[in-house]
């Protein structure tokens, strides 16, 4: 009969193993943030840390798989990040709907090469639809449902209302088709103004960005009649 591993130790090679990880995805941020995700290279960052490419194998199986675990981090701490600012928002949805804003494009602005991860096919070949990701973009979804008004969603038409009921169960998400039309059209216009803000097209024309952000604050508390 094999002789268990004692606990302890046990637990000091698991500290071991997620100190490991955690320095494997700090080099490979690094290399996002100065190459974009073409520079990600597991041999790289192996070097960096003083050991062999093989070594690393042992906790990510590959690029792919430690560009997934970047993916899911990032969801996970801009999810945070819009949670932390709706724990301190006041009860109007004015509140609740500027502070959501205000923390996604603060992160994103902060963050722009974690935030180019999360909409975009980072590399040939890689899915960025997998279950895992998928999973993990949920919380910021639930999120965003929280903060919209849910008296200011107009009714969708019959074709779209369908195809909203069926993600919305394939998502366990407990919303009808007018509030779930309404924040994946908030969360597309947020994407566009962020993705144009961190990519430099609003410098580039010489425009502030903020008013446009305050308008889409204000166009998300409109009533249905005016969506």
């Amino acid at each position: 009969m094999a002789q268990q591993e004692p606990t302890e130790t046990a637990g000091i090679r698991e500290r071991f193993r997620t100190q490991i990880r955690d320095e494997v995805k700090r080099a490979a941020l690094g290399q996002l943030a100065a190459g974009g995700p073409q520079a990600l290279s597991v041999n790289a960052i192996a070097k960096q840390l003083g050991v062999s490419g093989p070594a690393l194998y042992r906790y990510f199986a590959g690029r792919d798989a430690l560009l997934t675990e970047l993916v899911i981090d990032a969801y996970d701490d801009l999810a945070q990040a819009v949670e932390a600012a709706l724990g301190k928002a006041g009860d109007t949805p004015a509140d609740r709907i500027g502070e959501f804003v205000h923390a996604y494009r603060a992160w994103a602005v902060e963050q722009p090469h974690r935030y180019r991860l999360l909409y975009s096919r980072p590399l040939p070949g890689y899915d960025a639809h997998s279950e895992r990701i998928v999973a993990a973009s949920q919380r910021l979804m639930v999120a965003l449902l929280a903060a919209l008004p849910a008296d200011a969603a107009a009714e969708p038409p019959a074709a779209l209302r369908e195809q909203l009921g069926r993600w919305a169960e394939s998502r366990g998400l407990d919303v009808d088709a007018p509030l779930a039309r309404r924040a994946i059209q908030s969360w597309a216009r947020m994407h566009g103004l962020v993705s144009l803000e961190i990519e430099g097209n609003f410098g580039s024309m010489g425009l502030d960005p903020a008013p446009f952000y305050d308008a889409e604050i204000e166009a998300l508390l409109r009533p249905a009649a005016g969506a």
